[in-house]
């Protein structure tokens, strides 16, 4: 599953890095103005409207593959693994831990001595405020 989400955390940034360049490469809407009148567009690379066109069409599917990568991420993040079953097929119940050895010796402690058994009883790792 870590392969996964590093695979799809490194799709994301590659896509996201495009998006960001082919962004910054496109001409604005006030460019195809000066297109009209012989600003060397049309002895382009890929024609007067070419570069616009697969700029466009690119940007449009590195947003896509941005988008579901983001959505794969999501589910990913969200989803919790379920606690097997067991051989029986019904979940065992987690042991319940018992302090009764503890209120045992306080019950169990003559009167006289229970300072003694209060103070046995604190130190025995409870931090509980007095």
């Amino acid at each position: 599953m870590l392969y996964l989400k590093t695979l799809i955390i490194v799709v994301q940034l590659l896509s996201a890095l495009g998006v960001i360049g082919l962004v910054l490469l496109q001409h604005g809407k006030g460019a195809d103005m000066g297109a009209a009148f012989g600003s060397g567009a049309s002895g382009s690379l890929f024609g007067a409207s070419g570069s616009a066109n697969f700029l466009s069409r690119t940007t449009a599917v590195l947003a896509t593959v941005f988008f579901l990568s983001t959505l794969a991420l999501t589910y990913l993040g969200s989803y919790h693994a379920k606690p097997s079953a067991g051989v029986l097929g019904a979940s065992a119940p987690a042991p319940v831990v018992a302090s009764a050895p503890v209120a045992a010796s306080l019950t169990a402690a003559p009167v006289a001595s229970a300072p003694a058994a209060a103070s046995a009883a604190s130190s025995s790792g409870n931090d509980v405020p007095k």
